[in-house]
């Protein structure tokens, strides 16, 4: 682990007008982590854990605090310096797989780089060999409505990894799978993590697969507090 934060967020707050009044969704959240950390975000929905991913990968504006990438400061980002920074150095993966239905799993696995401006002929390898990571080499060619549930998130997971990026956000990435489905997602995003030395943070209702992280914040009633992972319930 390296010494300095690759993140590190501070008086961190976000506030939602709401007809006359403001709803505040968090306020004053701090906290840091360290890169090549695995680090679970629980909390009852709506309290705000997708919101601050969206934060924390510039997609989104704080209403007030500081949010840094190593030393760069993402919410003083103009649009253009947040989408070059999302592109290289970010990896998403929703709750929802957001593949592009008219292309196959090779080609929605090629889409990051593709948009970059690259050749196909230069895209193709590097997207057959992350389906193989992801175990899908065999599907390449199949549209994502032929896919299960588990195969299309494992695509998303793809696509996430193939721009090589330093932090992966994952947003309830198991939460429409049944419960073996889940596990095997689970089970890769954590060999992807440590395979490709990445620094993950994963919202997830899944306490089970939390406990599993080397850290734990929940964010409820506003405010986040650390918990050990082995407190959680199995």
């Amino acid at each position: 682990m390296g010494q300095d934060p690759i993140l590190r967020v501070s008086g961190l707050g976000k506030v939602f007008r709401s007809g006359e009044s403001d709803l505040v969704l968090f306020e004053n959240l701090s906290f840091q982590v360290s890169a090549g950390e695995m680090l679970a975000i629980v909390g009852e929905s709506g309290s705000g854990k997708s919101t601050l991913l969206h934060i924390l990968g510039a997609l989104e504006q704080p209403s007030r605090g500081d949010v840094y990438f190593a030393n760069l400061p993402l919410n003083s980002l103009a649009s253009d310096a947040a989408a070059d920074f999302r592109n290289t150095q970010i990896g998403f993966v929703w709750q929802f797989h957001y593949l592009l239905p008219e292309f196959t799993a090779l080609e929605n696995v090629a889409m990051p780089l593709l948009l970059r401006g690259r050749p196909w002929p230069s895209v193709q390898p590097e997207a057959t060999r992350w389906l193989c990571e992801v175990g899908l080499d065999h599907r390449a060619h199949h549209r994502s409505g032929e896919l299960s549930g588990g195969e299309q998130q494992r695509v998303a997971l793809a696509r996430a990894l193939i721009t090589q990026p330093r932090l992966l956000l994952a947003d309830e990435p198991t939460g429409d799978l049944d419960g073996r489905t889940a596990e095997s997602v689970f089970a890769l995003i954590a060999t992807l993590h440590r395979d490709c030395r990445l620094t993950s943070l994963l919202a997830t209702h899944n306490l089970a697969f939390a406990r599993r992280c080397q850290r734990v914040l929940r964010l409820e009633h506003g405010r986040i507090e650390e918990l050990a992972p082995e407190s959680l319930p199995v």
